[in-house]
């Protein structure tokens, strides 16, 4: 049985069948076993290619290796929780009369079809798909973000439609001069577009055009991870979409658009022979994580917050894998999904909890602790996790990139320990008193789905304290194929 085929089929075809009976009763249901078909075939695939290497599907169009292997994994774990919490949560926004059934059979649908192009653009080989991947992945998402149809969230969704728009064309042309530069060197043999010929023959490509290639690469992909300034779509997709919405933006896709430019950046270094890639992410994740943190004290939304605190971890993430080398690699990568596992938690957490109060503005949003105990702990224990609190695994990845980062760019690390300290403080100063303070909430319909939450946690909780051994493997082999 090909593990491969079912993963890419489980989202794709039940996307169809949700966009023709997502009205059903059943809907939901079949929403949520799709999903855990996708997740089952991934970690069944993960296991295949751990026993017996990378492999290729359709051809050579597709490649599944050490990479990437594990990145889809992550995407179809948070693609299933998200799905589970999301059934509770769009039927009491239903209730509260915000959703129509039509609008609910557009969310599953597009939901769908959205993994299903996460998922193609991580397994891809081909850079001009990966390309179309990531532009289906645009469109998916903008009907998400404007599915209350309110003039905020259609503003939102145009907002992002035209700055992904603006970044998708700088990653087109591009890919078009990455291609220009192989076909001079793989000729006319329908493999210049394909990575695994790429690579073979990196150190072959010319650097000027290489150089040019990234840069408008990294601006172009990098607009969808997030990064300063051409970031403004993300704060606004994330108030004003629906919160599962938000749980799959900053766990899925900012990761899928950063590994296109970490495939990028591999050809790029062999191409220029120095750390011209690396400066510029170096550059750019700077500069991201200190606009980031300086926004979020001005944040008085609490999506728009947890959106900006999403802003300074890529840029916490491109800045480490910008250092390059063993240990930098291996800190972003575990950050990468420290990061995914625990923004969506949080994001489940505020999402029941805006529920609860009937608003999304902080200073309205008091004593969740008393109006529903496990909401509060999620949301205390995921702010603390996400802020990089020990035994939590994101200290961990951070404590890593900050001690490589003193020992080889010591300029660097003032900055970061200061944008660091203003997002702490910043973040735990507005949800302390949400947590802890005299609040009331309306009893909601369908009770809050808390379990993802405390799963996703859970196992931030064991990273922080223990890393299983075959993931240790997968970051050290994905960390040296980063270079």
């Amino acid at each position: 049985m090909d593990f491969f085929i079912l993963m890419l089929a489980f989202p794709l075809v039940s996307g169809l069948l949700l966009t023709v009976f997502g009205e059903r009763a059943w809907a939901p249901n079949l929403n949520v076993i799709a999903s855990g078909g996708t997740f089952l075939s991934a970690a069944l695939l993960t296991a295949e290619i751990v026993a017996n290497g990378p492999r290729f599907a359709f051809g050579e169009e597709f490649f599944i290796d050490s990479l990437n292997v594990f990145l889809v994994t992550l995407t179809a774990f948070v693609g299933l929780t998200t799905s589970i919490f999301s059934g509770p949560y769009m039927r009491n926004e239903a209730e509260h009369g915000k959703l129509s059934k039509p609008r609910l059979r557009l969310y599953k649908s597009m939901y769908q079809l959205f993994m299903f192009t996460m998922l193609a653009a991580l397994t891809t080989n081909n850079l001009g798909i990966l390309w179309v991947a990531m532009e289906a992945a645009t469109l998916t998402t903008v009907l998400l973000v404007s599915l209350y149809r309110t003039p905020a969230s259609l503003e939102a969704a145009w907002k992002y439609f035209i700055l992904c728009g603006v970044g998708i064309a700088q990653a087109l042309f591009g890919t078009i001069l990455l291609y220009f530069a192989a076909e001079r060197v793989l000729g006319e043999t329908g493999h210049a577009l394909l990575w695994t010929h790429l690579v073979d023959v990196k150190g072959q490509l010319e650097p000027t055009i290489m150089a040019l290639s990234f840069i408008f690469l990294l601006v172009g992909y990098g607009t969808k991870v997030g990064l300063a300034p051409l970031h403004n779509w993300l704060p606004d997709a994330h108030a004003e979409g629906p919160t599962p919405v938000s749980a799959v933006l900053s766990g899925l896709l900012l990761n899928v658009a950063l590994y296109a430019i970490l495939r990028c950046k591999v050809l790029a270094d062999g191409a220029i022979h120095t750390d011209f890639a690396g400066n510029l992410m170096m550059g750019f994740g700077l500069f991201t994580l200190v606009v980031a943190a300086f926004f979020l004290s001005r944040q008085k939304d609490i999506k728009r917050m947890f959106a900006y605190s999403s802003i300074e971890h890529m840029g916490l993430i491109t800045f480490a894998f910008g250092m390059g080398g063993a240990v930098a690699n291996f800190a972003g990568l575990l950050h990468m999904t420290m990061h995914s596992l625990t923004k969506s938690a949080i994001f489940f957490a505020v999402g029941h909890a805006t529920q609860k109060t009937g608003t999304q503005m902080m200073e309205s949003i008091r004593g969740i602790m008393r109006i529903n105990p496990l909401l509060g702990w999620s949301l205390l224990l995921g702010t603390l996790a996400i802020l990089g609190m020990p035994p939590f695994g994101v200290f961990a990845s951070e404590f890593m990139i900050l001690t490589h980062a003193m020992k080889h760019h010591p300029w660097a690390t003032p900055v970061l320990l200061m944008a660091l300290g203003v997002a702490f403080a910043s973040i735990f100063g507005k949800v302390q008193p949400m947590v802890f303070g005299e609040g009331e909430g309306r009893k909601l319909a369908h009770a809050p789905a808390v379990t993802p939450v405390f799963v996703h946690l859970g196992l931030v909780l064991m990273i922080g304290l223990y890393i299983p051994p075959y993931l240790t493997r997968w970051f050290n082999e994905a960390a040296r194929m980063l270079g």
